[in-house]
């Protein structure tokens, strides 16, 4: 029981979140230090819109898979999203062919740290309330 509880989608999103978010926080760090280097590209982590494309729904006319029991064989999805890095080749901000904007870059820094403290929150949140049902559970039985 506690392990469907442990292995639910919703900590499964929330963990790969947080870990886009972490990769995120590192890749624009990497931005700034390299803000006066010439030459440099800034990179990005793609990661929402892969998971909002995990998330969509089934296409009408294709057939859905579904797992009716735990002890049936996984269904292997194809497409799990995972963070990944981009670099930005496509400007230039300065004459030394470097893009990166200081003012792009912390406003971003800013943006993530919000979203990481909102998944964490959730995240504990949900625990919480796992731990308040164990622990009514096992004052009732």
């Amino acid at each position: 029981m506690l392990e469907q509880i442990v292995n639910a989608p919703l900590f499964d999103y929330m963990e790969r979140g947080l870990a886009a978010a972490n990769l995120r926080h590192e890749v624009i760090s990497n931005n700034i230090a390299n803000v006066n280097t010439p030459y440099f590209k800034k990179s990005n982590v793609v990661f929402e819109e892969l998971l909002a494309k995990e998330l969509a729904p089934v296409p009408t006319g294709q057939l859905q898979v579904v797992r009716t029991h735990d002890r049936h064989m996984p269904i292997p999805s194809h497409k799990r999203a995972e963070a990944t890095i981009e670099e930005d080749t496509s400007s230039t901000m300065r004459t030394d062919h470097n893009n990166v904007d200081i003012d792009i870059e912390m406003a971003s820094m800013a943006k993530n740290q919000l979203y990481f403290n909102a998944l964490s929150t959730m995240l504990g949140q949900h625990i919480s309330a796992i731990k308040n049902v164990i622990t009514t559970a096992g004052q009732s039985g």
